[in-house]
């Protein structure tokens, strides 16, 4: 009788708290943590502090991870409408009397400088598995039409900044929520077909359209610029076109093996532009070759299949757009950077994740990894 009794250990009162760690899901964050601590400690050895300010960050996203984890889905379903309510609300302040650099609005002073946009990173999957949810098994039309018009006003705000990366990201994570929602494909093959149309007549008539004089619809002439010079970089090699260049030349260079941990010419001879935040990949793969580069594709890989499991399994609907949204958002990130990097998408301000140094995006990758690990969590719990 007296072990009935018994005080628990230590351990058996702390381990509730760490059994939000997914083991997978940790491994594949210490994988690619590794790299970038690897590659920034190169790219980075002249930007001063840039290598321990990075190293913070990592620290940091492991507290916001492991504070999220603790988080139950409930909890998360009913921080959304708020959290979506506040973004916006920043978005329209940022608008209003927002703080311009380099030409674009994008920060607003509230005590600390802060980019609003980054909270609809989370705010907008945790809005739509939200809403879904509420209708669960009998999501019509007119709700998709309703989560289309709630996915509009935030990206529209963003592109107006103008900050299409963080735009796409917004987007992207939006639309995977209302794609496993059920959306049909007799909707999607349309847009899908439209846009593939318009791609092809971009390249087609690339020389008539790219000419100064002609004005894009919907775009600004830095983003028609970014297309054109994505399409032959060598019209103009020392002003739009150098980024994609360079970044093409780092990666080529490093062959099949790479030239070595802190022996790249291009990164340390600095041709490589923000090579410690948008273009490390190029940095990495010029010091580790292909086969750093398929390692960190495979890394990735893992990542978001080890996602996608969790999803599977999620007991909700709400959890399960959840972490579906959050997992192809990491493929949203890592496709985007790692294209433009290497030549086949235009040049956009989106981060590697895990890898490219940055504060904000960290933070805002914890936050969406904490939440997949706290679905884990509630899915092992309901099973046990």
């Amino acid at each position: 009788m007296s072990a009935v009794f018994d005080k628990p250990s230590v351990w058996q009162r702390v381990r509730p708290v760490f059994s939000g760690f997914d083991g997978p899901l940790l491994l594949a964050l210490v994988l690619l943590g590794v790299a970038g601590m690897l590659t920034m400690y190169s790219a980075g050895f002249d930007s001063g502090t840039r290598f321990q300010d990075h190293g913070r960050n990592m620290l940091l996203a492991l507290v916001v991870i492991f504070l999220t984890a603790q988080v139950t889905p409930q909890t998360l379903m009913k921080l959304a409408v708020p959290l979506y309510t506040v973004g916006i609300a920043l978005l329209v302040a940022v608008a209003v009397m927002g703080i311009t650099k380099k030409g674009a609005t994008r920060w607003l002073n509230v005590g600390v400088v802060i980019q609003p946009s980054e909270i609809l990173k989370i705010a907008m999957p945790l809005m739509l598995a939200w809403w879904f949810q509420r209708r669960e098994g009998h999501a019509r039309v007119p709700d998709f039409l309703i989560a289309l018009v709630l996915l509009a006003l935030p990206v529209g705000l963003i592109v107006k900044q103008p900050d299409l990366g963080t735009a796409i990201l917004v987007l992207s994570a939006g639309m995977y929520v209302i794609f496993f929602a059920g959306l049909s494909w007799k909707l999607i093959l349309p847009v899908m077909l439209i846009a593939g149309a318009a791609i092809t007549a971009v390249v087609v008539s690339e020389e008539r359209i790219c000419q100064p004089d002609v004005k894009w619809p919907l775009l600004r002439d830095y983003q028609k610029n970014r297309v054109c010079t994505l399409l032959d970089p060598t019209t103009d090699p020392l002003g739009k076109g150098f980024h994609i260049i360079q970044g093409m030349i780092a990666i080529g260079s490093g062959g099949v093996d790479g030239k070595g941990f802190m022996k790249g010419t291009q990164t340390h001879l600095e041709f490589i532009p923000e090579r410690t935040t948008d273009f490390i990949f190029a940095a990495f793969s010029e010091e580790f070759g292909l086969i750093g580069g398929v390692s960190l594709v495979l890394g990735f890989t893992f990542l978001i299949l080890r996602g996608l499991m969790i999803a599977a399994d999620a007991p909700t609907v709400f959890t399960r757009l959840l972490a579906g949204a959050i997992t192809l958002s990491w493929f949203t990130y890592a496709f985007v950077n790692m294209g433009m990097v290497s030549g086949i998408l235009p040049v956009v301000g989106v981060p590697l994740p895990f890898i490219s140094y940055g504060g904000t995006a960290m933070v805002t990758l914890g936050l969406g990894l904490g939440m997949l690990m706290s679905i884990a969590k509630s899915r092992r719990l309901i099973q046990s």
